[in-house]
């Protein structure tokens, strides 16, 4: 195993103190967005085999079956095909979508083709693969995900008394359920500017009215007065309150599949996704906004926001998804249990989030001392495709790892 030393994104949106408490660290007074691990080429973690700090992403490509196992390599390249993350958002992000697998090979190819720049700013694919991802809130956590049922939203906008408003609300109600989410959607982020400026300001003046008077929906009015406040006059502002608004609380997850607008608002958490750039934005932002693009890629389905709570497997929490280039675990170790034996046929990285977990080399633990790491919250390792060890201590240690 390889403790891997990791960059820290410094994203305007980031928070400025959630990373430096859970590290240990002084806050610099600078947003600490995210902390990558694993060997995503923009950032990849780091580790020392003793000739000196290297990019994992060398080590893998370097040998690629003896680092993620054959079974991992055959399924998804000779590449670690997860990204796993510390995630601190101090606002809200960009109000977004990731394509599935066809569509990102689809756009990519075609941007490919017709020279778009890789780093133009009006690029849609930066790669051909899919985004899944998978966030697991550590303190209470605020996001946006998956489109409210529409008689839903009429109501909530409806009581905003803005005149604006009164189109959209008489389509949701109107319409069948996925007729009228594209309708309204495609209507207001192809609005003219100035008038759909104006709706926004009066809705930001309204729901922050509705949120300060209380009652079963004050913290949907004060999320949405919140996506006022950081982007007045943005028409995602309005393509927001669409969507469900979920507050996690630490342990919860939401899994984010292809086509479903979401957004993340604050809060710490552990996010898993598949290693891939592709982000189509609906809103909250200065980028590009494609919406035709957008529109091609979004899943106008309604439901509530599907929280995951993770289920008991031998000892081992896991967070169910429908993906196979990422599985997340975690592990609530006690003082004084027996050691865990762990062993994977595919690569692993563990990260601790609290208290402190010592991993022995072996599956039955070694009793060299310098076989054993002990890791504090914001620490990490990475365990090549095969390598036995057991865990032990008193804390919590998040597992990704892949299904081949």
């Amino acid at each position: 195993m390889d403790r891997l030393a990791n960059t820290v994104r410094p994203y305007a949106w980031g928070s400025t103190t959630a990373l430096p408490e859970l590290l240990g660290t002084a806050p610099t007074g600078e947003p600490q967005a995210e902390m990558w691990m694993g060997a995503h080429p923009g950032a990849p973690s780091r580790i020392d085999r003793g000739a000196g700090p290297v990019s994992l992403a060398e080590v893998i490509d370097a040998a690629p079956e003896a680092e993620l196992g054959a079974d991992a390599v055959r399924a998804f390249g000779p590449r670690l095909p997860f990204l796993l993350k510390l995630l601190a958002a101090g606002s809200p992000l960009s109000l977004q979508v990731h394509p599935d697998l066809d569509q990102a090979r689809e756009g990519f190819a075609d941007e490919e083709r017709r020279g778009v720049p890789i780093d133009a700013g009006h690029r849609n694919y930066k790669d051909a693969n899919h985004k899944p991802e998978l966030i697991v809130a550590l303190t209470p956590f605020d996001g946006l995900c998956g489109f409210r049922h529409p008689a839903q939203t009429a109501d909530l906008l409806a009581n905003l008394g803005v005149d604006g408003l009164k189109p959209y609300v008489d389509i949701l109600r109107a319409s069948p359920e996925e007729d009228a989410l594209r309708e309204v959607l495609t209507a207001v982020l192809s609005a003219e500017h100035h008038a759909i400026a104006e709706t926004v300001e009066q809705a930001a003046v309204a729901v922050g009215r509705l949120a300060d008077r209380g009652g079963p929906h004050a913290g949907d009015y004060a999320a949405y007065a919140g996506l006022a406040h950081h982007y007045p006059g943005d028409p995602g502002v309005l393509a927001a309150m669409l969507l469900n608004h979920v507050r996690l609380q630490p342990g919860e997850a939401l899994f984010l599949g292809a086509g479903i607008p979401h957004a993340y608002l604050s809060g710490l958490g552990v996010e898993l996704m598949a290693n891939s750039d592709n982000v189509l934005r609906c809103g909250l932002t200065p980028k590009h906004v494609d919406v035709p693009e957008l529109l091609r890629v979004v899943r106008f389905e309604a439901g509530d926001a599907g929280v995951l709570r993770p289920e008991a497997v031998g000892g081992e929490e896991v967070y169910e998804t429908p993906v196979d280039e990422f599985r997340l675990s975690r592990f609530v170790l006690a003082p004084g249990a027996a050691p865990r034996p762990l062993v994977s046929r595919t690569p692993q990285i563990l990260l601790c989030t609290a208290g402190t977990v010592r991993l022995r080399d072996g599956a039955n633990g070694a009793t060299d001392a310098a076989a054993e790491l002990a890791l504090a919250p914001g620490e990490s390792v990475f365990v090549p495709a095969g390598e036995p060890l057991t865990l032990a201590g008193d804390g919590t240690l998040f597992r990704a790892t892949v299904i081949a």
